[in-house]
């Protein structure tokens, strides 16, 4: 049995877009998960022919090991964890679910597109649908099993987005990181956002240590000032005080030295400071 639909911008749309979903989450998971687009489902016969069975508009293996053939053998395995179907014009319940619950597949997605450009549908109303196998048929769900509690209406949401919300990144590092903590595993393992994440903690170190040099400076001129004025036996004032405290960064510290040098008294001192435009 081959059902199949014409290929269209429509169509390919979420199917490909899921693709890079899943990557992220393999990404917060710490390892990666094989995500296929329209890929044949077979069953070879005794005769060593083949017979296509069904082709998906997306697959995903989670775990190793994974397919090497050209089509994905559902008796030899490894079957997906999860198939993705868009009903664009067609009604999948009408007979792939009783053909994919048969061959003992985990869990189907259905995704209904939502955006108007999409154009008019025919398979019902814009919504994902989760079916898991249970007891040999397929039941509703309102999250995926397989990828950890990620929930219909997010996986939605994320299919149809022109630009990707702040709640479907939230929910894609949820789900990365909850199957990341089941396999003892975590952003740091994949090496690509490892790689990215120390050049980022190091450029973090860098600017702590800018930082506390020039804290460290700022200090070293207060403490100068300080000492000037009171070789002098002129009293470090409040006033003083709180001006040293609002130094920045580009202080010229031999110009404040030399105002505590030449100064007449704490007045003098601040006026001459404020008057360089220190």
């Amino acid at each position: 049995m081959v059902v199949a639909e014409p290929t269209t911008t429509y169509h390919e749309i979420p199917s490909h877009r899921v693709t890079g979903l899943v990557r992220e989450i393999g990404l917060a998971r710490g390892s990666e998960i094989l995500a296929l687009g329209s890929v044949d489902l077979v069953q070879f016969t005794d005769e060593g022919g083949r017979n296509v069975l069904l082709q998906a508009d997306a697959v995903f293996f989670l775990n190793r090991p994974w397919p090497k053939e050209k089509a994905v053998d559902v008796d030899a395995g490894p079957a997906p964890d999860v198939l993705l179907e868009v009903d664009h014009t067609t009604d999948v319940r009408r007979g792939k679910l009783s053909v994919y619950a048969s061959l003992g597949l985990p869990e189907v997605w259905v995704e209904v597109p939502q955006p108007e450009w999409l154009a008019p549908r025919e398979s019902g109303w814009p919504r994902l649908t989760i079916y898991l196998l249970e007891g040999g048929r397929y039941v509703e769900s309102a999250r995926s099993r397989a990828f950890a509690g990620w929930t219909a209406a997010e996986i939605h949401r994320a299919l149809n987005e022109e630009v990707r919300s702040l709640e479907t990144v939230a929910a894609l590092r949820r789900v990365g990181r909850r199957l990341g903590r089941a396999m003892g595993t975590g952003p740091d393992d994949d090496l690509f956002l490892a790689a990215e994440r120390e050049e980022s903690r190091e450029q973090g170190r860098q600017e702590g240590r800018e930082e506390g040099r020039q804290l460290g400076r700022l200090d070293a001129t207060r403490l100068m000032v300080r000492q000037t004025l009171a070789a002098r036996a002129i009293p470090v004032s409040e006033e003083i005080d709180a001006w040293l405290a609002g130094l920045s960064a580009d202080t010229d510290t031999a110009s404040l030295v030399e105002a505590a040098v030449e100064c007449r008294d704490a007045e003098d001192f601040l006026c001459r400071v404020q008057k360089s435009g220190h």
